[in-house]
């Protein structure tokens, strides 16, 4: 059966829009947020940890709506987006006395994931101050490092890992994965969105460092936030700013360049610098592992 639509990977049918119209009309009182939760529970359509999808599903309700294959009930109430009223974070008092000494003086390091800890606002408020990009809010799957050097209480260092972007020339071409292997498994790959050694801070090889810790930790911590690992790393770096170095010494590799144009480019000119792409396996089975397209 031809599908009507291809929704985060899901086809949907005619025979799929017929069963969400019966299940409307089986439940005249139902709010849209209760429907979308009854047609995940009907089609088990579930997140990697066992949670229903009811937000992706409430935006496949209403791309059908919209496209008049389905009627749904007028709308209750239209919820505040918190994402267009967020404020930027700030910094408190922290304590910018120079840090420079070598790796084996600063001593033992923790590296803390700090997102929905009381650490968080902490972490924003460095990144937003000290980064040149500043604080964007990760949408997605993500996580947020803090690394602190104890012996002094003192942070050194903050990521940002999350989702990685759906498309990417040089990353692609590098796994070798099909289109219908990379809408399957993009999930397994991770963007590290934000990296920042605090401006005070100078510590030879400490960047690369990071790096490699980060990376043998990645996967294991995403399997416990999100219910499953991740099999690979990418990054963005800027040439005009910075030469890659640290990236490089922890065996990244240059997978090649973005185009400048961005996701939503309808000129087909960049618009945007042109960064390098660096990506680094965290398994020798990623492109087989990356390659299932079933």
């Amino acid at each position: 059966m031809e599908p009507l639509l291809s929704f985060r990977g899901r086809e949907i049918t005619a025979q799929d829009t017929a069963f969400i119209r019966d299940l409307i009309t089986c439940h005249p009182g139902a709010s849209r947020y209760v429907l979308s939760k009854k047609l995940c529970e009907a089609w088990d359509w579930r997140q990697e940890n066992g949670a229903l999808r009811d937000m992706v599903c409430r935006s496949l309700m209403l791309a059908l709506h919209r496209g008049g294959h389905i009627e749904l009930p007028p709308p209750r109430y239209t919820p505040r987006n918190p994402m267009t009223h967020r404020k930027p974070p700030t910094l408190g008092a922290v304590d910018q006395r120079p840090i420079h000494m070598s790796l084996k003086a600063l001593g033992p390091l923790a590296l803390r994931q700090v997102r929905r800890t009381e650490d968080e606002g902490l972490w924003g408020g460095l990144v937003e101050t000290f980064h040149y990009l500043g604080y964007t809010q990760p949408v997605g799957e993500h996580l947020k490092y803090l690394v602190w050097a104890q012996a002094l209480g003192r942070p050194v260092a903050c990521f940002a890992l999350s989702s990685a972007p759906r498309h990417l020339g040089p990353r692609d071409r590098y796994i070798g994965w099909s289109a219908e292997a990379r809408k399957r498994n993009i999930r397994f790959v991770v963007y590290n969105s934000r990296y920042l050694i605090l401006p005070w801070v100078r510590v030879p090889h400490l960047a690369s460092h990071l790096l490699g810790w980060v990376a043998r930790e990645v996967s294991d911590e995403w399997e416990r936030a999100y219910g499953h690992p991740v099999y690979f790393l990418e990054t963005f770096v800027d040439p005009t700013r910075f030469r890659g170095t640290c990236y490089r010494a922890a065996n990244w590799v240059h997978l090649g360049q973005t185009t400048g144009r961005g996701n939503n480019d309808k000129t087909n000119r960049p618009n945007r610098p042109l960064k390098d792409v660096l990506g680094y396996p965290l398994t020798k089975r990623f492109r087989e592992l990356l390659g299932r397209a079933g």
